[in-house]
């Protein structure tokens, strides 16, 4: 017997059909049992994607969703304007696998604008092929972008991402700030191999007026290879940063942004860092999330999804899915739990929950 090849399919472990509502508030918002409320709305719309980095997809990529699985267009508008007019939702981002990966992007993004004029629309792209598409974009309605970059070495970017394309992903920056998408946000993992060129990073990021977050690595990746021992902290990358550049600690504005900033060099320049593993803000987390097969995820972490598209398609009125989702954020974690004895990472990866 050959070998045998184990394929991560990111499929999650639980569905519920139904989430309990036992003791929650009459209120329609998207609350949950600890006081928190969901208002950022997280919609990935595809799993494919461009690149193969190692920390979210396994080098063949994710298995393919079934076209008939994924929402339409349509759907996805019609969802959203019910989070808004509904729930509470004060802003959504599309995000992937890669969202530049879908031909009808420009149509989604243009009907949300049709139906939630004010509503701050974004999307998290690794920017391949954007130089492309980033004037539509803003034609359609989309107000700014965030860009996956972890480093501006061509060859390291090459290793991490199993494709030489920084060329594309600089040049599709360069763009979205042309078009308007402002301010461009990039954020970069922060890996063992990245960390000598995180200075370079920032120093490129402020050349080109770029807001720079660093991410702590989460337990997301395809080959479950992470390790609390092996990650880079905040700490760390600070001392790094601070033999290069002035770090002048400014905090959050926002409780439930998950970047604490740091003046660089006096400012006005900033820099960000998302401790998600070390600094952890699960007891201000604000986020709902839509998968691309139509779930609802309360947690990055969570494996316990509840199917909205079943209802959507069987003729559901806007009250029951809005019923069927208050339940799925009333039953929200309290945290990731990554420190707890016992952690087991979900079983989908990022790439297949959407960042």
């Amino acid at each position: 017997m050959g070998a045998v090849t184990v394929v991560v399919m990111g499929i999650p472990a639980v569905r519920g059909k139904r989430p309990a509502l036992d003791g929650r508030p009459d209120t329609p918002y998207l609350v949950d049992r600890f006081g928190r409320v969901a208002r950022d709305l997280r919609v990935s719309i595809t799993e494919k994607c461009s690149l193969r980095c190692t920390y979210c997809m396994p080098e063949e990529g994710l298995p393919a969703i079934p076209a008939d699985e994924l929402l339409s267009a349509e759907e996805i508008v019609r969802v959203i304007t019910l989070a808004v007019h509904d729930l509470g939702v004060r802003e959504v981002r599309f995000t992937g696998g890669e969202p530049l990966m879908r031909c009808d992007l420009e149509r989604i993004v243009a009907g949300c604008r049709a139906e939630l004029s004010d509503t701050p629309l974004s999307m998290t792209t690794n920017a391949v092929g954007l130089e492309h598409r980033a004037a539509g974009l803003a034609r359609a309605g989309l107000n700014r972008i965030n860009v996956s970059l972890d480093t501006v070495d061509r060859a390291g970017f090459a290793r991490l991402t199993r494709r030489d394309r920084l060329g594309s992903v600089l040049s599709g920056i360069r763009a979205a700030r042309r078009a308007g998408l402002a301010p461009v946000k990039v954020n970069a993992v922060l890996m063992r191999e990245t960390l000598g060129g995180a200075t370079d990073l920032l120093r490129w990021c402020l050349d080109e007026g770029c807001e720079l977050r660093f991410i702590e690595e989460m337990p997301l990746d395809a080959d479950h290879e992470w390790a609390r021992t092996r990650m880079v902290t905040a700490a760390e990358l600070l001392e790094v940063l601070g033999a290069r550049f002035t770090l002048t600690e400014i905090g959050r504005d926002d409780p439930s942004a998950p970047a604490e900033s740091w003046l660089v060099d006096g400012g006005p320049a900033t820099v960000g860092i998302i401790a998600s593993v070390t600094r952890k803000f699960c007891g201000d987390c604000d986020r709902t999330r839509l998968t691309a097969d139509g779930m609802i995820r309360s947690c990055l972490f969570s494996d316990q999804e509840y199917d909205l598209r079943t209802p959507l398609r069987a003729g559901a009125s806007d009250a029951e899915l809005s019923t069927l989702w208050r339940g799925a954020m009333w039953n929200k974690w309290a945290g990731h739990g990554i420190d707890a004895v016992g952690f087991v990472p979900p079983e989908r990866t990022m790439g297949a929950i959407g960042g």
